[in-house]
């Protein structure tokens, strides 16, 4: 035995082995448990691909859905998977629909706006992973919520000094609130998150206040100048607007007339973009958003109908013909109508292919206005004739369909008069604003002038059915002012 304090060879030997026995049984442990492991997530992923692909995960809002095209139900699953047809997909109400694969992620596009309080069902059938093994079907089931509008009613009768009021109100009428008020309202548009509101201030000088939709944080965009904002217009996506403006001195050799102005809500403190037209008219007699594009129709003052982009970096403008007036373009749709010299025309501003707009099988008389639907039917203003072809002073409001089928859906009374009709965003709902007692219910002396009780009456588009009459005027629902 050592008497010094120092390990004897035999001791430290001894350790050196009782290490390397301890660290073979730790190498030899950590591979079971890894080997196990190994298994394990072999065999989870063998009884994954045995299941098929599943659910993790919904993506979809109701809201947005049902107020403009374009919203998208997306499904997130286990697996990536193998490319899905349209054909495998129902939606339930039926609607049009686009598909799209990426990875785990299953889209379901809805190209026009949805109906209002409504459940809507998709089912994909037969969904298969790229790896192959059993498929797999998917069920998912949404709610829209029920339909909001806005209206304008001007010196309304519960304001101090008779303010003009914007108010927000359900389809039964019984839950009106007032959302923005102000003394000198010309008109209004609602996007998906604002309210953008054409005002005349103390001084008599333009305004555009946008505001949240409830109306609370209210800030000015900027304007060209001091003048006159006209035909004020929302694109349904994007958050941008579009209006025209007059300078409020114009001579024969300076000032701006009717120039076209496009600007973001989203950018309040940007100078609003010029649109310019080269080789034609600059001053804008009439002009639409393009669903789902970034493109401007307008019609000039010359009478030329033109394709243009809706910012300064556009590229010079396609001519499409002459025309008279531009009735309008149905949401998620590229058909515009137009009134040509000679008679009304459908056309397609994707190639710029003409059609004549289909005649309906019962004469309407004389036609005042028509609203296209993403359908290709339409709804058509109209005064109604006597037996002997004579006008009645009584004016009808029917639907055209692409077949010609005419179905009236109400008649307005001689003692009133049709101011404007619009649909809703899904063209569920058609909105007649009238001026009821038109001999008695004078007009205002804005700029945009107005009965002093208009009176917006919803209907059912597919058989006329009332729904609720609102007081007001410009339902948020118009993609154009009343003209």
């Amino acid at each position: 035995m050592s008497t010094d304090g120092a390990r004897s060879p035999g001791t430290a030997t001894r350790r050196a082995r009782s290490r390397r026995r301890r660290g073979r049984a730790f190498a030899g442990a950590f591979a079971l448990v890894v080997g196990l492991l190994a298994v394990l997530g072999l065999g989870g992923a063998a009884a994954s691909v045995a299941q098929g692909p599943r659910v993790t995960d919904v993506s979809v809002d109701p809201a947005a859905a049902a107020a403009a095209s374009g919203s998208r139900l997306i499904v997130t699953t286990t697996q990536s998977l193998a490319d899905v047809d349209a054909s495998q997909v129902t939606v339930t109400p039926e609607t049009p629909f686009a598909v799209d694969t990426s990875g785990r992620s299953l889209g379901v596009r809805f190209t026009l706006p949805l109906w209002d309080d409504t459940e809507y069902t998709v089912v994909v059938d037969d969904v298969a992973s790229l790896g192959g093994g059993p498929t797999a079907t998917f069920t998912e089931t949404f709610r829209t919520p029920p339909a909001e509008v806005f209206l304008l009613q001007r010196n309304a009768p519960d304001q101090a000094g008779g303010e003009d009021m914007i108010y927000r109100s359900d389809l039964t009428g019984q839950h009106a609130v007032p959302v923005f008020r102000h003394a000198h309202i010309e008109d209004f548009r609602a996007t998906s998150e604002h309210l953008v509101v054409s005002v005349r201030t103390d001084d008599d000088a333009a305004g555009l206040i946008v505001t949240d939709l409830d109306g609370e944080d209210p800030h000015e965009l900027k304007l060209p100048g001091d003048g006159f904002v006209s035909n004020l217009q929302s694109a349904d996506r994007g958050e941008r607007i579009g209006y025209t403006f007059s300078d409020a001195e114009i001579d024969a050799d300076s000032g701006r007339e009717s120039l076209l102005y496009t600007a973001s809500l989203a950018d309040p403190d940007a100078d609003p973009v010029p649109i310019e037209i080269e080789g034609s008219d600059s001053r804008v007699a009439e002009w639409r958003f393009v669903p789902d594009t970034d493109s401007i129709l307008l019609l000039s003052f010359d009478g030329s109908l033109l394709l243009t982009g809706s910012d300064a970096a556009a590229a010079a403008p396609t001519a499409l013909g002459a025309a008279l007036k531009i009735e309008g373009i149905a949401r998620g749709s590229s058909q515009a109508v137009v009134d040509r010299i000679d008679a009304a025309s459908v056309i397609d501003l994707t190639d710029a292919s003409e059609d004549p707009l289909i005649a309906p099988a019962v004469d309407l008389g004389g036609t005042t206005s028509v609203t296209p639907l993403p359908d290709g039917s339409t709804i058509r203003t109209a005064a109604v004739l006597d037996a002997g072809g004579m006008p009645t002073g009584r004016s009808a409001v029917a639907r055209v369909g692409v077949d010609g089928g005419t179905t009236e859906l109400t008649e307005i009374a001689d003692t009133d008069a049709v101011i404007q009709v619009c649909v809703s965003p899904s063209a569920r709902y058609v909105a007649v604003m009238v001026a009821p007692d038109a001999v008695t219910n004078p007009y205002d002396t804005y700029q945009l002038p107005l009965p002093e009780h208009p009176e917006t009456r919803i209907l059912d588009a597919s058989d006329g059915d009332a729904v609720v009459a609102l007081d007001g005027a410009s339902i948020s629902w118009c993609q154009v002012p009343p003209r």
